[in-house]
């Protein structure tokens, strides 16, 4: 077998076997660089609603309490719930809390769930510990191995001759370019 072909073959088996790898990387990269924009881990939910009369301080225990969860459907989620004052009771539930404003009696729920998807691959971009440090290592070497060896794929004139110097002159230079606009 012959460079050429070798080259080939590696190039197109590594870009099967890391496809996986590519969308991990492409996905989260995406979500963080709009992380001002929105939190790609978490959905973050609001929910108003009333009791439609007031409670007072002094006369809110577990039956009131559980029937402001049984409005929500979150009986079962309760954690604890305190007094931050007088005025204020805070209901802890599983991924969440409930507001309560005693004297009008309107509630907020709000809410925190994982966001399908973003918030696991996030989890592997952000670099879970050894195993995937030495996984990801290897595939950061193999892409510069993609890139390169990509270069010789092509033969002639829509290769490296011509249409692939330019291309990837092209492609140097634009990062080159947005670097030294943010640095200067």
């Amino acid at each position: 077998m012959n460079l050429y072909k070798l080259n080939r073959v590696l190039h197109r088996d590594l870009g099967y076997f890391f496809i996986g790898m590519t969308i991990i990387y492409a996905l989260s990269g995406i979500a963080l660089n709009h992380r001002s924009d929105w939190n790609p881990n978490y959905s973050v939910n609001h929910r108003e609603f009333s009791l439609g009369r007031p409670l007072e301080q002094s006369n809110t225990g577990m039956p009131q309490i559980r029937e402001i969860l049984g409005r929500i459907g979150e009986i079962s989620s309760y954690k604890s719930h305190y007094f931050p004052r007088p005025d204020r009771l805070t209901i802890f539930i599983e991924g969440g809390n409930v507001s309560v404003d005693l004297p009008t009696g309107d509630c907020e729920e709000q809410s925190i769930r994982r966001r399908p998807v973003f918030y696991q691959v996030n989890f592997l971009h952000y670099n879970p510990g050894r195993l995937w440090t030495w996984f990801s290592d290897i595939f950061c070497v193999l892409l510069i191995f993609l890139a390169v060896s990509g270069l010789f794929i092509i033969k002639g004139s829509k290769g490296l001759k011509w249409r692939g110097t330019v291309i990837g002159t092209l492609g140097i230079l634009l990062p080159l370019a947005i670097l030294y606009y943010y640095l200067m």
